[in-house]
């Protein structure tokens, strides 16, 4: 891959969401902020240990934040940031395309298999 293409703002989009999960607990994030128990309910398959993970790294890209409440037991509540809420437009674009012509790149990629 060429210098222009790494540094391009796509390119930087794809890198941010990179990991299996990053993509739905950004959209978990974006319907309503969510205590890390209730994250967890809404994504079963995930582990804790890679919802933990998962977050840590969404939380130093400055697309979650993390916010502690002085509680016993403490209360920790993750919402999008700004540019959090921003990717997850960007990415909904993205899913809206891929409903549209999903269908079209499968079949694409079909006969070109067929074709050999």
């Amino acid at each position: 891959m060429t210098d222009a293409m790494e540094n391009c703002g796509f390119m930087t989009a794809l890198r941010a969401i990179e990991g299996k999960w990053k993509v739905d607990i950004l959209c978990e994030l974006g319907k309503a902020a969510r205590r890390f128990g209730r994250l967890r309910q809404a994504m079963p398959a995930i582990s804790e240990k890679m919802l933990v993970q998962q977050l840590r790294e969404l939380e130093a890209d400055g697309l979650v934040s993390r916010t502690t409440y002085p509680e016993t037991p403490p209360k920790v509540v993750y919402s999008l940031t700004k540019r959090g809420a921003a990717l997850n437009a960007a990415a909904d674009a993205l899913c809206k395309w891929g409903e549209e012509f999903g269908d079209d790149v499968g079949q694409a990629e079909a006969r070109a298999v067929a074709a050999g």
